[in-house]
């Protein structure tokens, strides 16, 4: 290199040679194609008034622990009005915030509180379903057949002679039939209603003008005050094919084309991308253009088709949940990226990498089981074979610092930072995944991934409630695991996290591309990345045996266990990641 770094001087200039060259804190236009956002899932992060439930008020107390992680957004899981029914994904009121939460004050400040730290909020949309507890639902139960109130859902006639049966075969992701039969206001049995999760959640219909002009005002509602985006649940479901013909495949969220490339035809259908232009183009329309934001929660295969979402005119990133399933094996994971990013390089998109959130089990814990994909939405329950909690530690570790050091955009679940498994022995009492009860206790769910995380190893709660009351019991490991337990604490995965994040901004390692290099061994994942710095290498070991950095190379960041690994000259250990500077 012809010139010498500054050099930070909080940090050891021995191995340490990095300049703050990060992303123009002011930019202020697509900041979200190489952005770090970090999901908090309300109930779950910091509750503020004691009832055992997160809220508002305790997320803004704690933003600035997330600015001081490093992170550029936010995304908040719902807070809107809502029976619960399915934790807050059926919503009775999108324009309000639901009491366990707090106010729309409450919302309004911590949105300026983020703002002043630095950190954009992404809030979450539903707009494949509502709540039973709408009021368009209510009336529509009301009003009967045929009216105007009903046609803005998916209500339909029975088959056979009095109706008995439901319209169609589909079955509901959570289990069980995807219909249920009404009572009519005479209280004779009428027709059904589509719900392709719980039956409290029935489908809107969108190809109703009402339902389309209904979403954009709620868009507008929302960046009126003030927020940076929106993650849209399910995006890829919302328009389902005319007639509603039959579809004896097993229904899935991750549910592509048929071999015959057959669309299943409640997924990935090709009029929803007219919705997504409709909303691109309100986003588009605010302040300064191209500051604000969407994420499609689309599971959707093969990549080719997911990009589809994320085209000029839509969608801004999609999540790659091909990465997230792969397997623990470095063939698996290339095979991930390259198909990701040739897709999504065709319509000139990032990609979005992400490895756990509130639907799948953590990777920490995934990584820990014989086959991690098996686990994505099943959950692991104490009856279940129990993963190897530190291995599977090592290798989430060793998977952040590779999913971090690719080009583009990720997502971190809360909690992840700290190494957070599931609970994989919940009770079966304290279960409230509908997922749960609709599968008749056969599957686990997902509560163990949603279980409140741990801030003060010695507090009530761990430090989430200052009552000592928590919604969903906290396995004894989250004691260890205590935010306060590993702030400072070099070699802790906090300050992985940490070291990882600052390294990524001063590095730009978002930006850019990536080449393989194949000289380190078949057990390895080894890539090259260019930097204002020089040039990165990024080596994964897969393998049971150390490998061999190549000479020339001084670590920056190094996931092996115990204080300061980046300083030793030793090989990289089994299912280690270091990043290393090309000198």
């Amino acid at each position: 290199m012809s010139s010498t770094p500054a050099v930070d001087p909080t940090l050891d200039p021995a191995v340490d040679p990095v300049v703050g060259l990060g992303s123009d804190p002011a930019r202020a236009t697509d900041w979200w194609r190489d952005a770090v956002i970090y999901q908090v899932y309300p109930r779950s992060f910091a509750d503020g008034d004691g009832d055992g439930i997160g809220d508002l008020p305790g997320i803004t107390a704690r933003l600035p622990y997330l600015a001081d992680l490093g992170v550029d957004a936010v995304w908040l899981s719902p807070f809107y009005t809502s029976p619960m029914a399915d934790a807050g994904y059926d919503v009775a009121d999108y324009r309000d915030v639901d009491p366990l939460f707090g106010t729309l004050a409450d919302a309004d400040a911590l949105v300026a509180r983020a703002h002043d730290l630095g950190l954009r909020v992404v809030v979450d949309l539903v707009p494949n379903h509502t709540s039973d507890e709408h009021v368009w639902f209510r009336a529509a139960l009301a009003a009967g057949p045929g009216s105007p109130e009903r046609a803005r859902y998916l209500f339909r006639d029975g088959r056979g002679a009095d109706g008995e049966e439901p319209p169609n075969d589909w079955r509901s992701v959570f289990g069980g039939p995807a219909w249920t039969r009404v009572s009519e206001a005479d209280g004779r049995p009428g027709q059904w209603y589509l719900h392709l999760f719980d039956t409290r959640q029935p489908d809107l219909d969108w190809s109703h003008d009402e339902v389309r002009e209904e979403f954009l005002s709620v868009l507008r509602f929302w960046l009126d005050r003030g927020v940076d985006g929106f993650r849209v649940d399910v995006a890829n479901a919302l328009v389902k094919a005319e007639g509603l013909p039959d579809w004896d495949e097993k229904l899935a969220l991750l549910s592509g084309a048929t071999e015959e490339g057959e669309l299943p035809p409640m997924w990935d259908q090709e009029e929803v991308h007219d919705v997504y232009r409709t909303w691109r183009a309100v986003l588009d329309s605010y302040e300064p253009a191209g500051s604000r934001m969407m994420v499609a929660e689309a599971w959707v295969d093969p990549p080719e088709r997911l990009a589809r979402y994320v085209r000029a005119d839509e969608m801004h990133q999609a999540f790659n949940f091909t990465f997230l399933g792969a397997r623990w094996e470095p063939a698996a994971l290339r095979a991930a990226v390259d198909r990701s990013v040739a897709a999504n390089a065709v319509v000139g998109a990032p990609t979005t990498w992400v490895l756990s959130n509130h639907d799948v089990v953590r990777h920490a814990t995934r990584l820990g089981t014989d086959d991690p994909g098996a686990h994505v939405g099943l959950g692991i329950g104490p009856r279940d074979p129990q993963p190897d909690a530190e291995l599977g530690l090592h290798r989430a570790r060793a998977a952040s610092a590779l999913m971090l050091a690719l080009p583009g955009s990720a997502y971190l679940y809360q909690g992840e930072e700290l190494g957070l498994p599931d609970h994989t022995t919940l009770p079966d009492d304290v279960r409230q995944d509908p997922t749960w009860f609709r599968h008749e206790g056969t599957v686990a769910g997902r509560d163990g991934c949603r279980v409140p995380i741990p801030w003060v190893a010695d507090a009530p709660a761990y430090g989430f409630s200052p009552t000592g009351r928590s919604w969903l019991p906290q396995p004894p490991a989250y004691g260890d695991l205590a935010a306060d337990r590993q702030t400072g604490v070099d070699g802790s995965t906090l300050e992985l996290y940490r070291r990882a994040l600052r390294l990524r901004r001063e590095l730009r390692l978002g930006e850019g591309d990536h080449t393989w290099d194949d000289t380190l061994g078949a057990d390895v994942l080894a890539l090259r990345r260019r930097t204002p710095l020089g040039e990165v290498l990024v080596v994964t070991n897969f393998g049971d045996a150390p490998v061999d950095l190549p000479a020339g190379v001084r670590p920056l960041l190094s996931t092996a266990p115990g204080p300061h690994p980046e300083r030793s000259p030793s090989p990289v250990p089994s299912d280690v990641t270091v990043w290393a500077l090309v000198e």
